[in-house]
């Protein structure tokens, strides 16, 4: 049965995936409901994501809150102003090099927000499970390990997480799963493999690896460049949200994979190739900026999911094959030089006041 979602309150909403979310219900989706957008502005949240969201349907339709879900008190304050009936905490801590060196933003962001979330949730929805309302907590394939080439994770495998960041989101998963077995709360869960696209911060692999390679700077890969990924598109990943949403069973789990595998050095001379023939050069012009280094502590070897379970129960496909969505993803920052330039010289972070504030 298909829920009535009214008032969605997206955490983490300025961030990479939850700006995407957020593109995706009013651009996707038939819903025509509220959207509260609550985050921190840690130095990933980045509100010019949202501009255009934020043009066209600030607080008619679209609500943005500058609040740490970590603040018990005025987290519980939005869910009263707001009535919100369904939540998709995306506010994370997700770079797993920055949780090596800082782990305490890790417990507090990951697993003591969370843990305020669910409390307030408890005490709002109480009484109100029929009405629909829905606390989704969108998680990683880390949680899970490393596996070995030929298998794949399952919904049911065992949480070996091997990271500082995986075992936080592994705490809070088990934290949201507990809210549902003790006190009936309704949730869901998710885990995906590693996304990519636009809006994402330039840390992480595939947009470091196109900024680099466009400033023709080195191309840093760690160990021997072996460590297997699956990779998702921004885009399926949100439909496949959207699809938990609205018919997704409470208390359950849904994998949801990009079912692209690639070894991180393929993929990075790969990326090399592409943009090489964009900018009209020989095809390994850019793989001479390769350069291998030191292998991180925790760095699982393969990650890989299986996701018939969200295919056949809530008939989801991936709309996009990695081709096309890399294809897409190197023309957006390529397109998008000026909103590199801000983030690297920390611009971006005044966007708030400049566009937001005082309008």
């Amino acid at each position: 049965m298909k829920r009535r979602l009214k008032n969605i309150m997206v955490t983490g909403g300025a961030g990479f995936i939850g700006s995407n979310f957020i593109h995706y219900i009013f651009n996707k989706s038939a819903f025509n409901g509220k959207v509260i957008n609550v985050d921190k502005l840690t130095y990933a949240g980045n509100l010019e994501n949202l501009r255009e969201i934020d043009n066209k349907f600030r607080k008619n339709r679209y609500y943005f809150e500058k609040i740490d879900i970590c603040d018990f008190d005025k987290m519980k304050g939005i869910f009263q102003k707001y009535d919100i009936d369904t939540v998709v905490n995306f506010a994370a801590e997700s770079h797993v090099d920055r949780s090596i060196y800082g782990p305490k933003d890790f417990i507090q962001t990951n697993i003591v927000g969370t843990f305020n979330l669910l409390e307030i949730v408890r005490e709002r929805w109480k009484g109100r499970e029929q009405d629909g309302v829905l606390f989704h907590y969108p998680s990683t394939e880390e949680v899970y390990g490393s596996i070995e080439e030929g298998q794949y994770f399952y919904e049911n495998a065992r949480y070996q997480p091997n990271n500082l960041y995986a075992a936080s989101k592994a705490s809070a998963e088990h934290l949201t799963r507990a809210y549902h077995n003790t006190y009936g709360l309704p949730v869901t869960i998710s885990n995906c493999s590693n996304n990519y696209g636009p809006h994402q911060f330039p840390e992480k692999l595939i947009p470091l690896m196109i900024n680099n390679i466009l400033e023709e700077k080195p191309l840093p890969v760690y160990g021997d460049g072996k460590n297997i990924r699956d990779w998702l598109y921004v885009e399926d990943h949100c439909s496949a949200i959207w699809q938990i949403l609205n018919k997704g069973k409470t208390g359950e789990t849904y994998i949801i994979g990009g079912e692209n595998e690639w070894e991180n050095i393929i993929l990075i001379n790969v990326l090399c190739e592409k943009i090489a023939k964009i900018k009209g050069k020989d095809k390994d012009y850019y793989k001479r900026l390769i350069t291998f280094v030191k292998d991180r502590p925790g760095h699982d070897l393969r990650y890989a999911v299986n996701c018939k379970k969200i295919k056949r129960e809530l008939n989801w496909r991936r709309k996009y094959d990695f081709k096309e969505g890399l294809d897409i993803t190197i023309r957006w920052y390529m397109d998008n030089q000026g909103w590199l330039d801000r983030i690297k010289s920390g611009e971006y972070k005044n966007w708030l006041e400049k566009n937001y504030r005082l309008r």
